[in-house]
């Protein structure tokens, strides 16, 4: 693949979009050898690339960029994301952000923000995810572990679940979490979000269970907090003290080094009441040349 085929590749997957983000192109699967350092999404009025990597061509690919705005005339902004580099800086290379940016999904909206962090504030790859506690929620009393920004507790408050809590140590992302139900039109009178260290925190988290559907999603590494391949099974070996009798796990992991077998050992050996059921389907718009490098969801059922 050449800068030309990039742009092609653009042209061709733009031509039904919608409002709901959807990634154009998605280079860290090594589908796309030349361009693997690359992602390029369409999250609203904004076209959004990111580089993960520095590389020769940049200001070339930033060029190309810019002209696939501009003759789109679908977005309000172009904004490139220099992930190489300290602090991932964002620049608006074209247009003006909107004061207001939102991810959409299925209906739902979530806040995010451009230029303040990292991450945006929302992870497009984990929708089926999303899409599976969707379905699973309704009546239940949902634990959302490493909740991020909540967009799991949208999906599932949405759904009709009973109950949600959601734990992450940063008070921040719970904040844009809480808001997140509000832009939904969502009361969160049985929503608690708890700003928590998960590993330090067991007591208060048993104390909103039993739990019937449980939600474990943690960043693979994460400085002075969690690493998954020592700290995943520090959890699943808690889970028999706060899962109801007929509980649904949602495991995650995003880790390319670890594959979905490393979750499954660790149920077989610290939660063997719990039984591996699927592993779900990723989105086709993230495609993987080795599959057990890309994001990894994995239901386990309680058995009775």
């Amino acid at each position: 693949m050449n800068l030309n085929d990039l742009q092609h590749h653009l042209n061709s997957v733009s031509s039904t979009l919608t409002e709901e983000y959807t990634r154009l192109f998605h280079g860290r699967g090594n589908i796309y050898d030349r361009y693997r350092f690359l992602t390029v999404d369409s999250v609203d009025k904004v076209l959004f690339a990111v580089l993960f990597d520095e590389d020769v061509e940049e200001e070339a690919i930033v060029s190309m960029l810019r002209d696939f705005y501009c003759s789109m005339g679908t977005w309000e902004a172009l904004v490139v994301q220099q992930r190489y580099l300290p602090s991932a800086p964002s620049t608006v290379v074209s247009g003006e952000l909107p004061e207001h940016c939102f991810a959409i999904e299925n209906t739902l909206k979530y806040h995010i923000n451009f230029l303040n962090a990292q991450n945006i504030g929302f992870f497009p790859d984990m929708k089926i995810g999303r899409e599976f506690i969707h379905q699973h929620a309704k009546g239940k009393n949902v634990l959302n572990l490493f909740s991020y920004t909540c967009s799991f507790s949208v999906v599932a408050i949405e759904a009709g679940a009973h109950s949600v809590v959601n734990v992450d140590m940063n008070k921040n992302v719970l904040s844009i979490g809480r808001e997140n139900h509000r832009l939904n039109g969502l009361d969160t009178k049985n929503v608690e979000f708890m700003p928590y260290n998960i590993l330090k925190s067991w007591s208060r988290i048993r104390k909103g269970g039993p739990y019937d559907l449980i939600i474990i999603d943690p960043p693979s590494f994460q400085k002075g907090s969690f690493a998954a391949t020592s700290d995943y099974e520090k959890i699943i070996r808690r889970l028999h003290e706060f899962a109801a009798q007929e509980c649904i796990i949602l495991s995650a992991l995003n880790a390319p080094e670890l594959d979905s077998e490393f979750i499954k050992t660790l149920f077989r050996e610290n939660a063997p009441e719990f039984q591996y059921v699927e592993r779900l389907k990723n989105l086709e718009s993230f495609p993987e040349i080795e599959e057990e490098r890309s994001l990894k969801n994995l239901v386990f059922r309680k058995k009775i």
